[in-house]
């Protein structure tokens, strides 16, 4: 778990993290959340708040007496917030720095190219 963040965002990150590549599928079922509290040494409760944040956000549904299952077109749910928080934490603010340096929007686009085409680790 990080520090300085809540950690039933951290839980409710790593469900979302999961959906998204796969090893969650639609209509899986999520571990318990006392399987989260045992695994994370956490209390049972904290990690309810980070399902609950899921199953709030229709990513998540309770099957009763059952547990926890993925509902059907979370992945693109889960896909369209990042996105969206993607461009408000990353792309605004790189776009605003660019206009303050004068950086023309077709240099920008060559740079982020130039960029892509490299070898990152």
């Amino acid at each position: 778990m990080e520090e300085g963040r809540p950690i039933f965002h951290q839980i409710a990150e790593r469900i979302e993290n999961d959906i998204i590549s796969g090893s969650l599928p639609e209509e899986a079922q999520v571990p318990s959340t006392n399987e989260f509290a045992t695994f994370y040494r956490i209390n049972p409760a904290t990690a309810a708040k980070g399902v609950n944040l899921l199953v709030d956000a229709g990513i998540l549904y309770k099957k009763r007496g059952i547990g926890m299952f993925v509902n059907e077109g979370s992945r693109e749910i889960i896909l369209k917030g990042r996105r969206k928080q993607f461009e408000a934490d990353y792309v605004r603010p790189l776009v605003l720095e660019a206009r303050k340096l004068g950086i023309p929007e077709s240099q920008l686009a060559e740079m982020i190219s130039a960029i892509t085409k490299e070898d990152i680790a």
